[in-house]
């Protein structure tokens, strides 16, 4: 019953949002984002508390400031997801503007696979939908199930609605690794918090655990390994620049270079947040251990 009615307001919101339109939509957002951060504050603890971490040079006025802007970007991306049924397949093409997509199909013709990471930053779902769709090439997306199962099939609706496919993170690393054998474009988001016995590196000069399977599997099938984060502009389109995160003087061992070559993309993607801090995803908890 609760995943029902969490389901109802879900559709309601999104029928909400369409009628608004994109544009009235995403200026709604800032009331979401003073509801969420003033009113009923979600998770707002966990973020103070990775700012705090992250820029410990920020005095508490500074990051609290921050963490609001943080829940406005965040709140623009939601309502976007929300109406991503309504949008059509032009203005997905027109919302992300990517710096070089020919790398993408120029490392693609090398039959090796491709693995392109990103973050959950700005707004990684349109990312991967518009940039498939710009160079006509089909994405595999490693999307982590969510607890409600009617929420999860609403989302993957939309997300295979243009030609991609999803494969669930619990059988992420043998389909990955297969998909990646039949010389397919796999996609994943790959910024979250690692086990508890898992790899430590550096992010934000703290050690954190993170998962280095993209690493592992490119250095296993050969397959070049593609950075690309969606860095929302002005007026609200995205930008993103794409990055190959290179495989070249990497150390012997092969857990070395596992380690060095996730240590390349973590570094990067923190380059990308002390960018533009607002737009990353705070809200987990990163620093956990």
């Amino acid at each position: 019953m609760k995943n029902r009615i969490e389901y109802i307001l879900f559709i309601l919101f999104s029928w909400w949002f369409r009628l608004l339109g994109l544009n009235l939509s995403r200026k709604f957002a800032t009331v979401m984002a003073v509801v969420f951060f003033y009113l009923i504050p979600i998770r707002k603890k966990v973020v103070l508390n990775n700012l705090k971490i992250a820029f410990p040079e920020n005095d508490f006025h500074t990051n609290k400031t921050l963490a609001f802007k943080i829940y406005q970007s965040f709140a623009i991306t939601l309502v976007e997801i929300l109406l991503l049924p309504y949008i059509k397949k032009e203005e997905l093409i027109n919302e992300v503007k990517c710096s070089s997509p020919e790398l993408i199909v120029e490392k693609f013709k090398e039959g090796k696979g491709l693995i392109l990471l990103s973050s959950h930053f700005g707004n990684w779902e349109f990312l991967a939908i518009s940039v498939a769709m710009q160079i006509q090439l089909p994405f595999s997306v490693i999307v982590k199930p969510l607890r409600n199962p009617l929420v999860y099939e609403w989302m993957n609706n939309f997300r295979t609605k243009f030609g991609n496919e999803v494969v669930p993170l619990g059988i992420s690393v043998r389909k990955t690794y297969q998909t990646l054998k039949e010389k397919k474009i796999v996609a994943m988001v790959a910024d979250q918090r690692g086990p508890i016995e898992g790899v430590k590196l550096d992010f934000f000069g703290k050690k954190v655990s993170v998962y280095t399977g993209p690493a592992a599997l490119a250095l296993k099938t050969g397959a070049p390994l593609i950075c690309g984060i969606a860095i929302r502009q002005n007026d609200y389109t995205y930008k993103t620049e794409l990055v190959e995160i290179s495989q070249q003087n990497l150390p012997a061992g092969e857990e070395e270079k596992i380690l060095e070559l996730s240590q390349r993309y973590t570094s990067y993607l923190e380059e990308v947040i002390r960018e533009h801090p607002e737009q990353w995803l705070w809200m987990h908890n990163r620093w956990k251990y």
